[in-house]
């Protein structure tokens, strides 16, 4: 194989993963969706990731022994840490969100998770760029404009929830690089999914969700073994793939294409309605966050921004991170 056709090859490959991780990612607000739709959204949280998360660890104990699981207390707890921010409060919100929102709301709305994550910086006296901050700023301008209009654009107790989620998600992906963590990130992911969906089946039992299986329908069980299988195990494979055979700023390219794709396949499947005010607020969301990660990329090109809170939780940390 000459270097032109290899080239060629590894072209296509990380142009079909990161196609993978832009449909299969952006879907997963449709799946959850569905999934509520006769399970209740913190116990279906729960049985996702838990599943995965076993799922995932047999993987790793087979491929790589019970060695990649040595970690300290300390790494152990961190994981856990994460895992509830990420999947408990950060997942379970938008499975919540998403009985009172149309689904492409409720990505646009977590979008905003990359200008969170610069505020955290912020906060640690971390200085962003003049563009950073413009990024930020016409970014939460967007995230304005949907929330002020919920009476129009969805319930507006359901845009509070999954801003709270957004920024759950965004604490424990800020987090993620700056606490004791395991040295695999399979483990440590693996960890967090177990976690993440103990503390989802705690809270959902606490806020009296039961489940009742014969009332839960075909279309919602098919739709929870897409999250768990293709949703958290295969966008999650494809994703770790590209993070070591493409460059950060073209896989980064995710947050502005998972939105879109859940807009696109809420209104088709769904047939939700796609407002006026949804399109333009979501606009400046994408435009803030577009600002704002191919500033950073120029900066920090070995930094990555986590992805939403719909999605696996080892993607979610920041990718400069060294294991």
């Amino acid at each position: 194989m000459d270097q032109n056709t290899a080239d060629r090859r590894s072209s296509l490959m990380v142009w079909g993963a990161l196609a993978v991780v832009y449909v299969v990612w952006g879907s997963t607000y449709l799946g959850i969706a569905v999934t509520v739709e006769s399970i209740p959204p913190l116990l279906s949280g729960a049985m996702r990731f838990v599943v995965a998360g076993l799922l995932l660890g047999g993987v790793v104990l087979a491929r790589s022994g019970v060695a990649a699981f040595r970690m300290t207390r300390r790494q152990f707890l961190g994981a856990a840490v994460v895992g509830v921010l990420l999947l408990t409060f950060g997942n379970g919100m938008v499975a919540v969100s998403e009985q009172y929102i149309s689904t492409g709301l409720a990505a646009l709305l977590v979008a905003s998770v990359p200008l969170w994550l610069v505020v955290f910086r912020i906060v640690v006296r971390d200085r962003p760029k003049s563009l950073t901050l413009a990024g930020v700023l016409v970014g939460f301008a967007g995230v304005a404009a949907l929330s002020l209009g919920g009476a129009q654009a969805g319930s507006t107790f359901g845009i509070v929830v999954i801003l709270f989620g957004s920024l759950s998600w965004s604490v424990g992906s800020f987090l993620s690089s700056r606490i004791a963590m395991p040295a695999n990130p399979f483990a440590a992911s693996t960890v967090e999914m177990l976690v993440g969906g103990v503390g989802l089946s705690l809270l959902g039992t606490g806020v009296g969700e039961r489940v009742d299986l014969q009332a839960i329908t075909g279309r919602s069980w098919a739709a929870l073994a897409y999250l768990v299988v293709v949703g958290s195990l295969i966008g999650f494979t494809a994703f770790s793939w590209l993070l070591g055979h493409a460059p950060i700023s073209l896989i980064s390219t995710y947050a502005y294409v998972n939105p879109v794709v859940a807009v696109i396949l809420g209104a088709l499947v769904l047939s939700e309605q796609v407002t006026t005010q949804i399109l333009v607020g979501g606009l400046v969301i994408l435009a803030g966050v577009a600002l704002v990660i191919s500033t950073e990329r120029r900066g920090r090109p070995d930094r990555g921004d986590g992805p939403s809170p719909s999605e696996p939780p080892v993607a979610a940390r920041p990718h400069g991170r060294r294991e």
